[in-house]
């Protein structure tokens, strides 16, 4: 895979935009992955239950790492229950766990209440689109743990058109914190009820602009700029971090006086260094 260690969010995000067909493809080449990939391909359609699924470790450990549940994949009983809910019944599992990522795979799978045979699991161009959601979570979980600042904007962009409501973000936790970043909002805000994030959320960013695929690029950049500006990721074209020299008053030893970044100055000259 190609690393995207030691660079700038913005730089980081180009590269891997230039480069993302090839990591799918490296992704698809490695021999654990392709395993997978053939025992998905070739057993998803026989499978009838969640009991099934379960117990066909290789397949189920396809659909875990297909929805980033790989460190969940011992709980199977869990993910078992979870999967045989109705999601009609409000009390059900389903509706009473916080995860997003379970919920997600618990529609996308699409077992019946109960868990009976999904109807999914025979659809061929269903299956293509598994195989795709794949292969581009373990490309996203890979740039992440090289470049932090790229893998939240890349989750940022993966998630943002499935967002109806600020509670979609608050309650992911990479989402959430890309917005604070984006958004000029202190993390100490967690804190806060999220009735209260919310309406502080609403006065900054109307969320219906998240349909807009420009808007969600116009959010990458700010984020960009200002994540490597309070992380301390300074590269030579990192204009964020130059604003911020000289806002600093450097007393004795390791004191100084905090700043508020300026946002918009910081946007403003990062976009000039594109």
């Amino acid at each position: 895979m190609i690393s995207l260690s030691g660079m700038g969010t913005r730089l980081a995000l180009n590269l891997f935009d230039a480069t993302r067909d090839k990591q799918l493809d490296l992704v698809a080449r490695d021999r654990l992955n392709a395993r997978q990939i053939e025992a998905f391909s070739d057993r998803i359609a026989t499978i009838r239950s969640p009991k099934e699924l379960i117990a066909d470790t290789e397949v189920y450990t396809f659909v875990m790492r297909a929805f980033d549940l790989e460190d969940q994949i011992f709980g199977k009983a869990l993910i078992r229950k979870t999967l045989e809910s109705d999601v009609s019944d409000r009390s059900a599992l389903v509706n009473r766990l916080t995860d997003p990522n379970i919920r997600s795979m618990y529609k996308e799978l699409g077992f019946a209440p109960g868990g009976g045979a999904s109807a999914n699991f025979a659809d061929a161009e269903w299956q293509a689109d598994m195989i795709r959601r794949f292969k581009e979570r373990l490309v996203l979980n890979t740039a992440a743990e090289g470049n932090t600042g790229a893998g939240l904007a890349l989750e940022f962009r993966a998630k943002a058109p499935q967002v109806e409501t600020w509670f979609d973000v608050l309650k992911d936790k990479d989402l959430g914190r890309f917005m604070r970043r984006a958004l000029g909002v202190p993390d100490e805000i967690v804190q806060m009820d999220i009735d209260r994030q919310a309406k502080l959320f609403e006065q900054k960013f109307d969320i219906e602009k998240l349909k807009d695929p420009a808007e969600i690029e116009k959010l990458v950049q700010r984020f960009s700029a200002v994540y490597d500006a309070v992380e301390g990721i300074a590269t030579q074209s990192n204009v964020a971090v130059s604003l911020m020299q000289g806002a600093v008053s450097i007393g004795q030893g390791r004191n100084f006086t905090p700043i508020t970044l300026d946002i918009p100055s910081i946007v403003r000259g990062y976009g000039a260094y594109r």
